[in-house]
């Protein structure tokens, strides 16, 4: 039966059936399995971990593993490309991905190019000779969106792999194994998970020997997740649906009145989604302090809680330069819109 991903993120990944059976998947704490079964050792497998992925399989519509944090995820994802591969990626991403690109390219381990992801021509012109395309769509934190579809397109038309980091807009808002990508990688301590209180990553892909390659990465690099976290995200999955819209609803007002205030110079917001990156009329200090001004909202890094988080990207020194140094990025939550709109015109006020 076909079900839609509100139902598949309450019922998947749950035990079968039977009398006096728990309902929720058990957390199995244990590092050593007897002999003679699929597992064969705490490195390999676990149920708390197959639980999970079973509930992102259902989400993204391909088999999933798990990783110990998104950038384990990624970092297995560049680990089985052959030494000197070509990979075509934004120069205005999430910048732990481009601080690893920038590393390897460094060392000479990968070409890298990066591109304005959202011309289109300029990063199909760059995919020439490219073993992977890493698409990142909204940006992070600039919220760029790129016309997946097309560039997923023109890649595999070249034989290129295609790599999608679908944190941001999630499986509610865009599939892209369905458009044709290869893997598509999560933060799963983000919208996925949704209480700030786990850090962990995961691949999914249709591809079953690109699994295997992955799976054996994950294996002898050993960046597993702990059956804990992964217990805990699937617990955040039951609700990632309902938190996710609420999030989504809230951050189109909000996008609204931040365009309208005086102070604001610029509102970055895809129109999907719940984070939204703005522009204050001011310094990078000015930003600064509105941020540390909040009651409310959170002063921090991370985004997709159910909590309101914000802050000033460019405070970061691995951030991109591209990205403006008054530039606020907000991760929206669930509380009340108008208790969020409230703490943030009262931000506002030190500007």
């Amino acid at each position: 039966m076909s079900l839609h991903p509100e139902t598949s993120a309450i019922t998947a990944g749950r035990p079968d059936a039977a009398p006096d059976t728990p309902l929720n998947p058990p957390i199995v704490l244990s590092s050593t399995y007897h002999a003679g079964g699929p597992v064969g050792y705490g490195r390999y497998g676990n149920e708390s971990w197959s639980a999970l992925e079973v509930a992102i399989s259902e989400l993204e519509g391909g088999k999933t593993l798990s990783f110990s944090s998104g950038m384990a995820a990624v970092s297995a994802v560049f680990s089985i490309l052959p030494i000197g591969a070509p990979v075509v990626a934004s120069n205005q991403g999430y910048s732990g991905v481009m601080g690893l690109l920038n590393q390897l390219h460094s060392m000479g381990r990968l070409e890298v190019r990066f591109v304005e992801i959202t011309n289109t021509d300029e990063v199909i012109a760059a995919m020439k000779g490219a073993a992977l395309v890493w698409l990142e769509s909204p940006t992070n934190p600039c919220l760029d969106v790129a016309d997946l579809q097309t560039l997923i397109t023109a890649a595999k038309k070249l034989g290129i792999g295609v790599a999608v980091d679908n944190t941001f807009a999630t499986p509610l808002v865009q599939k892209p194994l369905a458009m044709g990508a290869d893997i598509v990688m999560h933060s799963v301590t983000k919208f996925l998970a949704g209480h700030s209180d786990v850090v962990l990553g995961s691949l999914s892909t249709n591809d079953e020997a690109l699994y295997k390659r992955l799976e054996e990465s994950r294996r002898l690099n050993g960046s597993i997740p702990g059956p804990f976290e992964a217990w805990l995200a699937v617990r955040g999955i039951r609700s990632f649906p309902i938190r996710f819209r609420a999030a989504e609803s809230n951050a189109k007002d909000l996008a609204v009145r931040l365009s309208n205030h005086s102070k604001i110079t610029k509102v970055r917001y895809p129109g999907f989604g719940a984070v939204i990156s703005f522009e204050v009329d001011g310094t990078a200090d000015d930003a600064q302090k509105v941020c540390e001004s909040s009651r409310l909202i959170t002063h921090a890094t991370s985004l997709g809680g159910i909590e309101s988080l914000w802050e000033r990207r460019r405070r970061w020194a691995g951030e991109s330069p591209s990205v403006p140094e008054q530039l606020i990025r907000l991760s929206v939550g669930c509380e009340h819109v108008d208790d969020l709109w409230s703490d943030i015109q009262l931000a506002l006020t030190v500007l």
